[in-house]
């Protein structure tokens, strides 16, 4: 079991990041004067810190060590895995270079892994200005530079295809380095770390860094069972203090109380009174009140928004930041379209927060960098706006820019000369961009399917970046008022360190015949039983087998407590629950049936009825201006106008026990039910109709159900003789059955989750080998495994070139490739096709995907095989129980069929809502998958023609993108 130990809390400080001054922190005041043991202890990290290698490492640095530092590099040193748990900001990357360190000290090599690649480049040029270009290498899938080098920086994905291959660049490997090693929770690249983590080198040193977790020590305990002895340091303490307050207005106020430590505010910390009064007497919804001061110049002053949890403009967020000194400022928006609109309130407001030499210095940068930018590509790009925004202070980053545009805004902010920058939370997955402040508009956010709250982890990652290590003595969250905003809830979120780690380790296919060829079946299954996702299983299956005991224990008192001395009382619950089943199932025939007659009514429905429709106890009467089709699962939808003028649309629900023509009435035949004038003219023609028919509402007809309901059931042969079954029985005489009855219903809901958790706990248990199993029984009935003379299981042929492809659609890429669905196609509609593997629209699309050359094309011919590939698939795994390929999505098949055709930047993007960031990245994921096409196509013919698309599609923005 490896050693856990957390580090006393003490603070120092480290060169900045930024590239501002490097100047110590004061030390914080021990909590207790420090015990014999401790300071002991203490003076033997300083000794070690002074010794050996991590004395050389430290002599270079111009900063002291912390002591969770120390304690990790002195692990390492010692031969030990590291699992460095720390706030972001307090410094876990020095563990990581010192591992850097001790590979070239001992003539060995290091890499250096991190979850993207804006953060792969990022440490490349740290580690290069270190050790020198020459020694430091990258690989990124798409950017290869120096690649057999002593140190390489790479992304995960990198790494693991190196050892699935057998890559030579293994040879002499003594230690990784995995940066945000939490990102192994990533539903859909998280699986890649832990790949990683079971298949290295068993002499390989790991180097573990992660944000703080909650569950570190289980984490590590899985490491030490993976990999072997590994020390597990947690750090909780930030180097630098971080305040929290609440922007209501124009007024910036504390969240705690004035006596409470914000860095150690406890569990359930009051919350400043002041900031209580302001939010309880505004009510939600008061408007500002704007006058002749409301941004007719420039400055504090220039906007006061009245009293009220109205957020205030974007503008005046950052006037207040200014005026307040906490600038420079991350405001976190969650939403790309809210990033680019606060940048242009900013600069409409003429927010100006640079001086004219740091004006000229950006747009001296700016120049620099996009110098490689084809002038005709500047406009589509928004180039303009984007530096008079930089020059200004103010940019946006999101995943929806160009990454070179990113890249810019990260480089002027490091430098101090971008203040203020709207992101989404993409920025917080490690980019170092550290500021004074970090701002939050709101804490609900859209996960992608439904708006969600900001979790307690979520928090402290996105406040985590305020606060800059050797330039601020405090940093600061600062939360902007809005409705629903409870202060009690926000102190929650910012006092609770609750961010526990969950695997989200799936076995896929190509993992699958990988392993197979390694190592075999068993041996396979033996592998995935080491990951964390088992692990995590199994632990959990302790407290599931206790939980079944203690319901095993609770099932005999009530079966106790439900016996009768007449007879078998669970014999005549049976009688009562066959009762009640078969009322509830007559039940629900009815309700069918009469579901079936209201939806035969709607579909009779034409423009012009005038029909009856039940309302409450009465019912109205309304026209119809639009049949609403056949439906689908719900059944038509007419679209009514009201008496009232109001246009409704009809579902069999809404229609209770049906609808019934009273007659007809002429609709216009281009009738909107968007004009007033339109629905006021024939609301008046309905009801001088209805006048003319002497229609009058007639009584809803809802009583008739339950009456129908009762006869029925009398009329019914079996329930009546389960009636006088149980009328018969002798436990029915029983002076206590209904208690007697009490009892068996608890029995019987505490048997029903008994035989629940008993399936979770066997579905625990075995259940990542289980899905493996699945997968490779998938695999043989296509023939990508195969069994051999002696029973053992085989990669054949076609396995071996699946072992090449690393898709998230893996298997659809592979049965594309094996079914020559592809191999007619040119370089631009290869990538066309292959875009159809990996993009992933980010909404529902309302209209049909266009198709270069239309659908006989032969483009067209080959995403029609393609899809039939997908779908048989998905019956196969369907039936095996298994749920892992995705979807072929066709939206950007004609956007990349262009670019890869040499068509313009501006022509790709017009008529599409494609940001060019978006474009360019999933270029490089198509660049991605056609470099694979290109080493493990069965065909030559189709191999040259994935390398022509490779250089299709690699040019211009994707080619200049280093990202």
């Amino acid at each position: 079991m490896p050693p856990r130990r957390r580090p006393s809390r003490a603070a120092s400080a480290e060169p900045s990041r930024s590239g501002g001054p490097s100047t110590a922190q004061p030390p914080r005041e021990p909590d207790h004067e420090p015990s014999p043991a401790e300071r002991y202890a203490a003076a033997r990290r300083r000794a070690a810190a002074e010794r050996g290698e991590l004395g050389t490492f430290r002599a270079r640095l111009d900063f002291p060590l912390d002591d969770f530092q120390v304690e990790a590099c002195a692990a390492l040193e010692r031969g030990s895995g590291v699992l460095v748990a720390a706030p972001t900001g307090a410094g876990k990357t020095v563990v990581g270079e010192f591992a850097v360190h001790l590979a070239l000290a001992s003539g060995r090599k290091a890499f250096y892994t991190t979850p993207i690649k804006a953060l792969s480049n990022q440490k490349y040029a740290d580690l290069a200005r270190v050790h020198g270009a020459e020694r430091v290498g990258l690989l990124t899938g798409d950017t290869t530079v120096n690649g057999d080098a002593d140190v390489v920086v790479m992304t995960t994905e990198v790494l693991r295809n190196m050892l699935y291959a057998g890559s030579p660049a293994l040879q002499g490997l003594g230690y990784v380095v995995m940066d945000e090693v939490h990102y192994l929770a990533d539903r859909f690249r998280g699986p890649v770390w832990e790949e990683v983590i079971i298949h290295l080198p068993d002499d390989v040193q790991l180097v573990s860094l992660s944000a703080t977790v909650s569950n570190a020590e289980e984490f590590g305990d899985w490491l030490a069972t993976v990999r072997g002895d590994t020390t597990v340091v947690v750090s909780e303490h930030r180097p630098v203090p971080l305040g929290q307050h609440v922007l209501v207005g124009d007024q910036l106020l504390d969240l705690y109380a004035g006596h409470v430590d914000p860095t150690a505010p406890g569990v359930d910390p009051p919350i400043n009174p002041d900031l209580t009064h302001l939010l309880r007497r505004q009510p939600a919804g008061v408007r500002d009140q704007r006058g002749p001061r409301d941004r007719g110049h420039r400055g504090r002053g220039g906007h006061r928004p009245g009293p009220g949890l109205r957020p205030p403009p974007r503008f005046v967020v950052v006037d207040e930041l200014a005026e307040a000194g906490l600038l420079p400022a991350i405001v976190f928006i969650f939403s790309r379209v809210g990033c680019e609109s606060a940048v242009q309130q900013c600069l409409s407001a003429g927010v100006r927060l640079t001086d004219p030499r740091e004006q000229a210095e950006i747009r001296r940068v700016v120049e620099e960098r996009c110098a490689a930018i084809p002038p005709e590509d500047l406009g589509v790009l928004g180039y303009d706006a984007f530096v008079e925004a930089l020059a200004r202070g103010v940019a946006a980053h999101h995943a929806g820019m160009l990454p070179l545009f990113k890249e810019t805004v990260e480089h002027l902010f490091s430098r101090g000369w971008v203040k203020v920058v709207f992101a989404t939370e993409t920025l917080a997955l490690g980019i170092n961009m550290p500021a004074r402040s970090v701002v939050l508009e709101k804490l609900v956010k859209w996960d992608g399917s439904a708006h969600v709250d900001v979790t307690p982890g979520e928090y402290t990652q996105l406040t985590g970046r305020a606060g800059r290590r050797g330039i601020d003595t405090e940093g600061h969250a600062v939360v902007v008022a809005h409705p629903g905003l409870d202060p009690v809830q926000l102190a929650g979120l910012a006092s609770r360190r609750l961010y526990p780690l969950r695997s989200s380790f799936r076995p896929t296919y190509n993992m699958a015949v990988n392993l197979v060829a390694q190592v075999g079946r068993e041996r396979a299954r033996d592998v995935l039983e080491t990951s964390f996702a088992q692990f995590q299983a199994d632990r959990g299956v302790v407290g599931l087998a206790r939980q079944a005991q203690t319901h095993a224990e609770a099932l005999e008192g009530y079966a106790e407590a439900m016996s009768c001395h007449l007879g078998d009382f669970a014999e005549y619950m049976t009688l009562r629950r066959a009762i009640t089943d078969r009322e509830r199932g007559m039940a629900k025939a009815a309700a069918a049936a009469r579901r079936a007659d209201v939806t035969r009514t709607l579909e009779g429905l034409h423009v012009g009825d005038v029909v009856e429709i039940p309302v409450g106890r009465r019912a109205e009467h309304a026209v119809v201006v639009d049949p609403g089709g056949g439906g689908g699962f719900d059944g038509p939808r007419p679209t009514v106008l009201t008496t009232d003028r109001r246009v409704r649309r009809l579902t069999v629900a809404d229609v209770g026990t049906g609808l019934r023509t009273v007659g007809r009435l002429r609709v216009p035949g281009r009738f909107e039910v968007r004009v007033p004038a339109a629905r006021r003219d024939l609301a008046a023609r309905l009801r001088a109709r209805l006048d003319e028919l002497d229609v009058v509402p007639s009584p809803a007809r809802g009583g008739g159900r339950r009456a129908e309901a009762r006869s029925a059931a009398t009329e019914d042969a079996e329930l009546a003789s389960l009636r006088r079954r149980l009328r018969a029985h002798p436990c029915h005489r029983c002076p206590d059955r209904e208690d007697h009855a009490r009892w068996a219903e608890r029995w019987e809901r505490l048997r029903d989750e008994h035989a629940a958790l008993v399936r979770r706990i066997s579905g625990r248990t075995g259940s990542i080998a289980a899905v493996f199993d699945r997968i490779c029984d998938v695999l043989g009935t296509l023939g990508y495994l195969a069994t051999d003379d002696t029973g053992a299981l085989r990669v054949t042929d076609d396995g071996r070139w699946l072992r090449r492809l690393y898709a998230e659609n893996d298997l659809v890429l592979a049965e594309c490739l094996r079914r020559g669905v592809w191999d007619e196609l040119d370089p631009p509609g290869l990538a066309a096709a292959v875009s159809t593997i990996v993009y992933r629209s980010r909404r529902e699309e309302d209209t049909e995907p266009r198709v270069p050359g239309g659908p006989d094309s032969r483009l067209g011919h080959a995403l029609d095989a393609a899809v039939r590939a997908w779908s048989e698939l998905e019956d196969l795994e369907h039936g095996a129980r298994l749920d892992t390929i995705q979807p072929l999505d066709l939206g950007l098949v004609e956007p990349i069929h262009r670019w890869a055709a040499g068509r313009s930047l501006d022509a790709v993007l017009r008529g599409t809502d494609l940001a060019a960031g978006d474009f360019v990245r999933w270029c490089k994921q198509v660049v991605d998958v056609l470099d694979q096409v290109a080493g493990a196509a069965p065909t030559e013919r189709l191999r040259t023609t994935a390398g022509r698309a490779v250089a299709a599609v690699r040019r211009g923005v994707v080619a200049y993108s280093a990202v």
